[in-house]
C-alpha cells in the first residue's frame, strides 16, 4: 500500500526523509501562506495547500479533508512547535492518528500543564494565570520570591524572567505579556521558581510507552534563560537518571502522549525533580545531534521511520543496550554584551581548529542589527565538540567560541564608529 502523508507545516528536510524512509511514500502539505518559501524540494509534495495563519481551524479541517476524499492520507505528521494544534483538529476529523487535541493543549498551554500535574499529584509547583500587574503582586505576597513570570505560550525562551526582588515585577510582566515568537496576547504565567541545575530529556514514545533516550546538562542565562550551553550526556548518579527516567515517564503519561519525539525540560533540586516544560517534538540547539554523538540513537530518523508506520522502539532500546565507549558532546552559543550593527567576523579558522571541535556555525551575517539577549535568536553564533567527559566537551567548545570576534558598528549621537 502507497502511504500518503500529510505534513502540516513545513518540515525542512524531514517531508524529504519521509519519502526517503519508505520509496513510494506521497507526502503532501498544508501550512501557513508564509511557509510556502521555506518548503525544500516543493515540486517532490504531491500537493501543497497553503493558509492564512489567521484561519480558523475549521477551513484547515475542510481544506484537509477535501484533499483525503481524492486521495485518502494513510498518516499525518508535523515536525515543528507552530500548528501542533491544527495538526491534532485534522487528524481527529479525518481519523488519522497523532497528537490528541487534549495532550497539544495542555503542552502549549503551561498553566494548563501546572493544573493537570497538581491533579495528578505528579508536581505540586505552585502557578497562576495573571491578567494583571496586581495579580501578580498577590501571588508573590502568598507564595514568595523568586518566581518565573513567562507567556502562557511560547518558545526559545522568549519572554521570560526570573524574579527574585518586588522592583522587578513590573518590567518582567511588561515582557511576558509582550508579542513572541508570532503570539500575541497569549497570558501571563508566573509560577514557583526551583533553584538547581537544569536539564533536558529527550526521549520517545510508542503505543503510549515511552523510552528516555538522552539526559543533556544546560547551561542559560541566568538574566534572560535564554540557554546558552549544552552537554549530553550529563553527569549524573544512577539514582538520579532513575529518577528522571521514572519522572518524565509519569510526566508523558499524565499528558496523554503516545507516540513520537518529546522534548522535556526539567530542574533537579531539593525537591526532587521539576518540570520547566515540556514538547512534542525533537529538541533544538541541535540536541538531538548531541544525543546521537552520546547514544548512536538518531531520533530524528526514528521521527522519520515512525511517521511512515515502522515501530521504532525496540531498534531505540537496542541501540541503548549496546556496549559504547564513553564520549560526550557538548554545543556553546555565542551572545554579544554590546547592541549594534555586525560587521566582520573573525577568529572563525582558528574555532574550527580548536581541539576536539567538530563544527563551528554563524548564526548571523554582517549587516544584522544585534540586540540584547532576549530569546534564543539573539545568539550569533554556535560552537559543537567532543571530549571522552562532559568538561572536556564543554570546554573545547567554549574555547571555540572565545576564539571568535564580532566586530560591531555602534551607533552614537546619530554618527556612526566602529
Amino acid at each position: 500500500m502507497t502511504e500518503r502523508v500529510l505534513v502540516v507545516g513545513s518540515g525542512r528536510d524531514l517531508p524529504t526523509r519521509v519519502r526517503q524512509a519508505l520509496p513510494g511514500t506521497e507526502t503532501s502539505v498544508i501550512c501557513r501562506l508564509e511557509f510556502v518559501a521555506k518548503l525544500r524540494e516543493l515540486t517532490e509534495h504531491t500537493r501543497v495547500i497553503a493558509v492564512r495563519h489567521d484561519a480558523a481551524d475549521q477551513e484547515w479541517i475542510e481544506l484537509a479533508a477535501a484533499a483525503h476524499a481524492r486521495h485518502p492520507f494513510t498518516r499525518i505528521a508535523t515536525f515543528g512547535e507552530r500548528d501542533q494544534d491544527r495538526c491534532a483538529a485534522i487528524g481527529e476529523a479525518l481519523g488519522l492518528p497523532t497528537h490528541s487535541p487534549r495532550t497539544v493543549a495542555l503542552v502549549h498551554d503551561k498553566q494548563a500543564m501546572r493544573a493537570r500535574l497538581r491533579e495528578t499529584g505528579l508536581d505540586a509547583t505552585p502557578s497562576a494565570l495573571v491578567a494583571t500587574l496586581g495579580d501578580l503582586r498577590a501571588f508573590v505576597r502568598e507564595h514568595g520570591l523568586p518566581c518565573v513570570v513567562k507567556p502562557v505560550s511560547g518558545a526559545g525562551s522568549a519572554g521570560v524572567s526570573r524574579v527574585t526582588r518586588e522592583s522587578e515585577l513590573a518590567a518582567a510582566f511588561e515582557r511576558a505579556a509582550g508579542r513572541h515568537e508570532g503570539l500575541s496576547d497569549s497570558g501571563v504565567l508566573v509560577e514557583q521558581f526551583h533553584e538547581g541545575p537544569q536539564f533536558s530529556v529527550e526521549a520517545f514514545s510508542e503505543l503510549g510507552e515511552h523510552q528516555v533516550v538522552a539526559i543533556t546538562r544546560k547551561y542559560s542565562d541566568p538574566v534572560s534563560f535564554v540557554e546558552l550551553g549544552h552537554v549530553s550526556p550529563a553527569e549524573l548518579s544512577t539514582s538520579q537518571r532513575d529518577e528522571i527516567h521514572v519522572y518524565t515517564q509519569r510526566l508523558l503519561d499524565a499528558l496523554g502522549v503516545e507516540s513520537g519525539a518529546t522534548h522535556t525540560e526539567i530542574v533537579l533540586g531539593e525537591a526532587g525533580v521539576r518540570v520547566i516544560e515540556t514538547h512534542v517534538r525533537m529538541g533544538g540547539d541541535e540536541i538531538p545531534a548531541l544525543a546521537l554523538d552520546a547514544t548512536g540513537v538518531d531520533i530524528a530518523e526514528c521521527v522519520v521511520r515512525q511517521t511512515v508506520g515502522e515501530k521504532v522502539l525496540p531498534g531505540i532500546r537496542a541501540i541503548l543496550a549496546e556496549p559504547r565507549t564513553p564520549r560526550s558532546s557538548a554545543i556553546w552559543f555565542a551572545a554579544l554584551p554590546t547592541a549594534g550593527l555586525l560587521g566582520e567576523v573573525t577568529g572563525l579558522d582558528e574555532a574550527r581548529g580548536t581541539p576536539g571541535v567538530t563544527e563551528v556555525v554563524l548564526l548571523v551575517g554582517p549587516g544584522t542589527t544585534i540586540g540584547a539577549l532576549e530569546s534564543s535568536d539573539s545568539r550569533v553564533a554556535s560552537a559543537r565538540a567532543l571530549g571522552q567527559t562532559a568538561d572536556e566537551a564543554l570546554s573545547a567548545a567554549r574555547e571555540a567560541v572565545a576564539r571568535l570576534e564580532f566586530h560591531l558598528c555602534v551607533r552614537v549621537v546619530g554618527e556612526v564608529t566602529v
